[in-house]
């Protein structure tokens, strides 16, 4: 396969990395009302001769920028198809444009000898390592549980999306950020809730919401509203919680992904289920199963969506259960989402194995459901107890000392609660 030696010259000539081209050429076309389609694997397909003939946008992206026809970049139609070459004077009108609307672009839309300087450091390379970073923070969340670190660090990473955007090259490159630094704030919040502080939580939110809106990111969006769902639950404002939950439901990512609707189907059901809604959150739970079966594992997503499938959702059905007093279908549904919650979730499996203890107990079986809710601590490990997961061991012991307050394994159970619970 031969590469694409003009493309390169034009490249090194203009002094363009792969991706500054990438973020050059998205730039134009997000200023012509398109999306960006281009990155730096499309880039590399092209030098590589892997592409041999960019789609119509990018040609055109391509023309405007480098001021010369596709072909003379090195490009070369489909000798079946006999596509028209875009008229020469095309690069220079859409070039007067480019100037006319945005300064950077302008700075590179000059000809092709003639390039005096460099393409703004701040684009999607910048978005990409904040969005890598981001990523070690869900990892360590995933893995751990909500703290205070955690927490400081979304934060920092938040402040420096933020800086980064008064330096955007572009309108896109500065939502991008927006949405990054929504997504970081979002991440910090909800380390707040995992650590059950939700006053913290509430104000870190509105901040979130501002920046989601701020950049126009239907995923950012989602993200808020699934967690101010989490939130009002967790404050007992149940109402609110549902009206969280429809909001997640009426982003636009929703009707692209059927993941994410499934996700906001099942807020809304426990939701449903604290207010005493029966047969609205059982509606809720089959619209969950529903979407959830049209959706794409292996698409690509937030790294913050990882959590989510059959496991989660048949841990979200066992906490509706345990709230409406289906506990049978409560524990097959916690026995379900734990034989599909990969290990790596260590808090998500600790919180299941609670609500699992939970439905056992009020079935009357004491001595099961104490070696159940002590697995939780084996779970855990040697990391802190999460805030939240402090919270449902809590409620577990209320219940066992109401149910079954003079059954011996209660009593044992209690000497080990009180010992985990002095953990740091």
């Amino acid at each position: 396969m031969e590469g694409n030696e003009r493309l390169a010259l034009a490249l090194r000539e203009r002094g363009f990395t792969q991706t500054a081209l990438a973020d050059v050429l998205n730039d134009y076309l997000y200023a012509v009302g398109h999306e960006g389609t281009v990155g730096d694997r499309t880039v590399r397909n092209w030098l590589t001769g892997k592409t041999k003939w960019p789609h119509p946008r990018q040609r055109e992206a391509l023309e405007a920028v480098f001021s010369c026809t596709a072909e003379e970049l090195g490009f070369r139609p489909p000798a079946r198809t006999g596509h028209p070459t875009t008229p020469r004077e095309q690069p220079v009108k859409r070039r007067n444009f480019l100037t006319a609307t945005t300064g950077t672009t302008a700075a590179v839309a000059v000809p092709l000898t003639g390039f005096t300087g460099a393409p703004s450091t701040v684009g999607t390379s910048d978005v990409i390592r904040l969005r890598e970073r981001l990523d070690g923070l869900v990892a360590l969340d995933q893995s751990r549980g909500g703290h205070a670190a955690v927490e400081k660090a979304a934060l920092a990473g938040a402040v420096d999306a933020l800086d980064k955007q008064k330096l955007a090259a572009s309108q896109r490159i500065r939502q991008r950020l927006f949405s990054v630094a929504a997504d970081f704030t979002a991440s910090a919040a909800w380390n707040a809730i995992d650590a059950h502080r939700p006053n913290r939580a509430h104000d870190l939110l509105g901040k979130a919401v501002r920046l989601a809106g701020m950049s126009g990111d239907p995923v950012s969006e989602f993200e808020v509203w699934n967690l101010y769902a989490m939130l009002a639950r967790q404050r007992g404002e149940y109402a609110d919680a549902v009206d969280a939950a429809h909001a997640a439901q009426a982003t636009a990512v929703t009707r692209r992904d059927p993941l994410f609707a499934s996700l906001a189907h099942a807020r809304t059901a426990v939701g449903q289920s604290y207010l005493g809604e029966r047969q609205a959150a059982l509606r809720s739970l089959g619209h969950a199963w529903e979407a959830l079966d049209k959706s794409d594992p292996d698409a690509p997503r937030a790294a913050w969506m990882d959590f989510y499938g059959v496991g989660e959702l048949a841990g979200l059905v066992g906490i509706v259960r345990n709230q409406l007093g289906d506990w049978t279908e409560a524990e097959a549904a916690s026995h379900r989402s734990l034989a599909n919650t990969p290990e790596r979730f260590r808090r998500n499996r600790a919180m299941e194995y609670v609500s699992l203890a939970k439905a056992q107990l009020h079935q009357g079986d004491a001595e099961l459901a104490c070696a159940t809710a002590s697995t939780a601590f084996g779970v855990m490990g040697n990391h802190p107890l999460p805030g939240r997961l402090r919270s449902l061991i809590g409620d577990y012991y209320r219940d066992l000392l109401t149910l079954a307050p003079d059954a011996e394994s209660a009593r044992e159970w209690g000497d080990r609660y009180r010992s985990e619970w002095s953990r740091p």
